[in-house]
């Protein structure tokens, strides 16, 4: 795998399993600094972060990275049917594909929604020491009542409320990306998907975000997390937030993220480690 020519505010594509998936790059190079790997949600992109990433990388000083998956933004189309669990299959076929092309020295896994989910089990299935931490925003382990309702009620946005115009605006075929993601959820063997056995593997501080009003989730996925994992988890329940804390508590988000990445890198300097 050639690594990537790093510069900030590179953009460019990534040929992974045969599929193209757009990237960039954000403040300083691996060669330089830790790396933040961002994992987008169920019908996130590289465009729908916004201005996230730069925001992030000036908060940490750390390298940040973003790519949309397969069937999402300006990545090729995913196939479809999906399996019932393509977050596992992303976790463990692509995303090491993806850090072998970043090259990172050290780095942070910093998922939202599914994303989180697919960093989670990363860590939890794979020995990779250069990931020194996680961040997992509105992650989920197993599907809740309410979340399944909202993502049927999605459906119906998609159907007849103009959704899909919207998702247009961002994913160059919005039907392959949310039929991916929808058509799974809602499938009546998704209703028992459980991966908090992921959980238990765990062996670096995470840090959980969660917004207090999400529909798509509850709070039960974050204790299921702080119960079950070995290593430390730093918890943050944000009030008047949703299912997106960086859009709905930009500012606290970025600010907890910066003093937990901080955090990690003083422990290591302290430990005799290197960072860069």
């Amino acid at each position: 795998m050639t690594l990537i020519n790093w510069a900030d505010g590179l953009e460019g594509f990534l040929d992974i399993s045969g599929k193209s998936l757009e990237y960039a790059c954000f403040g300083p190079a691996p060669t330089t600094a830790p790396t933040i790997v961002m994992l987008h949600e169920g019908l996130g992109c590289v465009a729908l972060w916004r201005d996230a990433p730069a925001q992030i990388a000036a908060a940490t000083g750390c390298g940040v990275f973003v790519y949309s998956r397969a069937g999402y933004g300006r990545s090729d189309p995913t196939d479809l049917p999906r399996p019932l669990d393509y977050m596992s299959r992303e976790a463990v076929d692509v995303l090491p594909k993806i850090l072998a092309a970043i090259g990172p020295k050290q780095c942070i896994l910093l998922g939202h929604s599914d994303g989180a989910t697919i960093a989670a089990i990363y860590a939890g299935s794979i020995i990779d020491h250069r990931v020194r931490g996680l961040v997992l925003m509105a992650p989920h382990f197993f599907t809740e009542p309410q979340g399944l309702a909202q993502i049927a009620l999605a459906k119906d946005n998609f159907d007849k409320n103009g959704l899909k115009l919207r998702l247009a605006k961002y994913h160059q075929d919005p039907e392959n990306a949310f039929i991916g993601w929808n058509k799974v959820w809602l499938d009546p063997d998704f209703e028992d998907w459980n991966v908090s056995e992921v959980i238990d593997y765990l062996r670096i501080p995470t840090l959980a975000i969660q917004g207090l009003d999400d529909k798509y989730g509850t709070e039960a996925q974050i204790l299921e997390l702080e119960n079950r994992s070995y290593s430390p988890v730093d918890v943050v329940m944000l009030a008047d937030c949703g299912h997106s804390p960086l859009e709905d508590a930009n500012e606290a988000t970025i600010a907890e993220i910066a003093v937990f990445s901080e955090s990690l890198w003083k422990i290591e300097a302290g430990q005799g480690v290197p960072i860069s």
